[in-house]
C-alpha cells in the first residue's frame, strides 16, 4: 500500500483525495470550489473526450460552440428551467466597468442560447433532424465541492438535437443513453444501469430524464450521464418552429444529453484499490511503462538498448508507452509509482532479459506474482502487449460488474431497506409506487436517493416495499455522490 494514501476501508473519501493529490490528476485552484487538472488528469479528460465525440459523429452529430454568456432574460423564458437553476447561477452584473443594462448568466447549461439559434436555423422540416454537440465549460455555484465529482466549474459535453415530432426525440433520447452505456461499459469498464429518473429527480424543463448509474468501491452510487427529452417546452419558449410537408407550422420536439469531468471521479472510484489508481487500458494515459533495471554500470548500455527497442516496437503498434529513465529512483520505487499512477502494464527489462531477448510483463490490476509473465520474448510483444491490454479491459469490467451485483439488494420492507443500507450498503432494488413526497421522506431518513427506475428488471410485479401497493415499477436505491 502507497504509505500516502489512505485505505479505502479506514475513509474512503480521504482515499479517494490522497489518490487525487498522489497521481498528480488535479489540484485545488486559488478560487474556492474550483480545481485546476493537471496533464495527468487531462490526458485522462481526452481519452475520455475522444471515446465520447467519435461516438457522436458516428450516430450523425456535428461539433459547435455556443457562448459563455447568456442572458438572463432567456433564462426566464422557461419557468422550471430557471427555477431549477437560480440557486446555482453565478451572474454578470458589471462589463468593462459599467453597470450592464441587462446581467449575463454564466452559463450552468446551454438549452436556451441554443433554443435561440435554433429558431434561427430550422425553417423547414428538411433542416431536422438538426443534431449538435459542444465540449465546454459551464459554471455551478456549488457550496460542497468534491474534485471532478461536483465543482463550481467544470468541463462536459452537451447535446442538443431538434427533431420533427415526439417520438423521434424521444428515440434519439435513448439512441444517446445507449451511446453513453456503451462508452462506459466499453472504454472506461463501468458496469451501468439505464434508468429513467423520478418525477423529483428529472432535469429541470425536461419532459423525462434517463441516466447511467455506476456503483463505486465503496457501494455508493454515481450519476455518470443523463438524457433528456425536453419535448416542446424549449420550442414553445424560444418559438423553433418548422414548415412541414404540408405547409402547416409546428413546434420542434428536442433533447439535451451530457456527460461531464465527473466521469474521471467515476473511473477513479470504480477501480482504485490501495495501490492507488487502476485504470482501464482503453482510457489511461500511459498503457505501458518501461522499467530498465540494472546494478553494474556495463549492464546499463545493454538495457537501455533493448528498452528503446520495446519501446519503438509498442509505438509503431500503437501503444501509448512510457521509458522511465529517471536515474534519481530505484526500480522499486517506480514500480510503486507507476503503480499508484494506474499504468495497466509494466514492462522490467534486466541483464538476465537482455541475455534472453525477453521482458517480464507485470499487469496492474493483478497484485504480486499472480499479475506476473516472465520471459516474454521481444519478437512476440507487438501481439502480446496488445492481447493482454485488452484481456486487462475485460477482467477489470468482469471485476467491476461482479462487485455491483454482489452488492445489489433486492429488498420488500422499508425496515429491511434501511437495515440493509446500514450493514451493506449498495444498490437496492425495490417495487415502488409511492409519491414524490415519500421519495423525499426516504432520502431525508436515510441518505439514500431514488437513482432511477431501470428500464430492464426481471422482478416482475409485486407490493411497494414502503406502501404495499401492488406495482410493476422497480426503482433502485442508493446513497450517493
Amino acid at each position: 500500500m502507497a504509505e500516502s494514501i489512505t485505505p479505502q476501508r479506514e475513509d474512503f473519501s480521504r482515499w479517494y483525495l490522497d489518490v487525487i493529490r498522489e497521481a498528480e490528476l488535479a489540484e485545488n485552484s486559488p478560487v474556492r470550489g474550483s480545481m485546476v487538472i493537471r496533464p495527468y488528469g487531462y490526458e485522462l479528460w481526452e481519452n475520455i473526450r475522444d471515446g465520447l465525440d467519435r461516438r457522436f459523429k458516428e450516430t450523425g452529430h456535428k461539433n459547435a460552440y455556443f457562448p459563455l454568456f447568456i442572458p438572463m432574460s432567456f433564462l426566464q423564458k422557461e419557468a422550471e428551467h430557471v427555477e431549477g437553476f437560480a440557486p446555482e447561477l453565478a451572474v454578470v452584473t458589471i462589463g468593462g466597468g459599467k453597470e450592464l443594462d441587462e446581467p449575463l448568466v454564466v452559463r450552468p447549461t446551454s438549452e436556451t442560447i441554443i433554443g435561440h439559434m435554433y429558431a434561427r436555423w430550422i425553417q423547414s422540416y428538411r433542416d431536422l433532424p438538426l443534431l449538435i454537440n459542444q465540449w465546454a465549460n459551464v459554471v455551478r455555484w456549488e457550496m460542497r465541492t468534491r474534485p471532478f465529482l461536483r465543482t463550481m466549474e467544470f468541463l462536459w459535453q452537451e447535446g442538443h438535437t431538434a427533431h420533427a415530432t415526439a417520438e423521434e426525440a424521444l428515440a434519439h433520447t435513448r439512441r444517446m443513453l445507449d451511446v453513453y452505456a456503451d462508452f462506459a461499459i466499453n472504454d472506461a469498464a463501468i458496469p451501468v444501469v439505464r434508468g429513467v429518473k423520478s418525477e423529483r429527480e428529472k432535469f429541470a424543463g425536461a419532459v423525462a430524464s434517463y441516466t447511467i448509474e455506476a456503483m463505486m468501491a465503496n457501494g455508493w452510487a454515481l450519476q455518470s450521464g443523463t438524457s433528456h427529452y425536453l419535448g416542446d417546452n424549449f420550442s414553445r419558449a424560444f418559438e423553433i418552429k418548422y414548415l412541414d410537408e404540408n405547409n402547416e407550422s409546428r413546434y420542434c420536439h428536442t433533447t439535451s444529453w451530457g456527460v461531464s469531468t465527473r466521469m474521471v471521479g467515476a473511473v477513479i472510484m470504480t477501480h482504485g484499490d490501495d495501490q492507488g489508481l487502476r485504470l482501464p487500458p482503453k482510457l489511461a494515459p500511459t498503457q505501458v511503462v518501461i522499467v530498465p533495471i540494472w546494478r553494474k554500470e556495463a549492464e546499463q548500455a545493454g538495457v537501455l538498448a533493448l528498452a528503446e527497442r520495446v519501446e519503438s516496437m509498442l509505438k509503431t503498434a500503437g501503444v501509448r508507452v512510457h521509458k522511465d529513465l529517471r536515474m534519481d529512483q530505484t526500480p522499486g520505487f517506480k514500480f510503486n509509482d507507476w503503480e499508484m499512477r494506474g499504468v495497466p502494464l509494466r514492462i522490467e527489462i534486466g541483464p538476465r532479459d537482455v541475455a534472453q531477448n525477453a521482458v517480464v510483463l507485470a499487469r496492474r490490476d493483478r497484485p504480486g506474482r499472480e499479475g506476473k509473465t516472465m520471459g516474454v520474448p521481444v519478437d512476440s510483444l507487438t501481439e502480446q502487449v496488445p492481447n493482454m491490454l485488452a484481456e486487462i479491459q475485460a477482467a477489470m469490467l468482469a471485476d467491476a460488474t461482479a462487485r455491483r451485483d454482489a452488492n445489489t439488494h433486492d429488498v420488500t420492507s422499508y425496515d429491511e431497506f434501511k437495515r440493509v443500507l446500514d450493514e451493506q450498503g449498495g444498490f437496492l432494488r425495490v417495487h415502488w409506487a409511492g409519491s414524490s413526497e415519500d421519495e423525499a421522506r426516504i432520502q431525508d431518513e436515510t441518505r439514500a436517493s431514488l437513482r432511477c427506475l431501470p428500464l430492464e428488471s426481471d422482478l416482475g410485479s409485486g407490493p411497494c416495499f414502503l406502501t404495499g401497493q401492488q406495482t410493476d415499477r422497480i426503482a433502485i436505491f442508493a446513497r450517493a455522490y
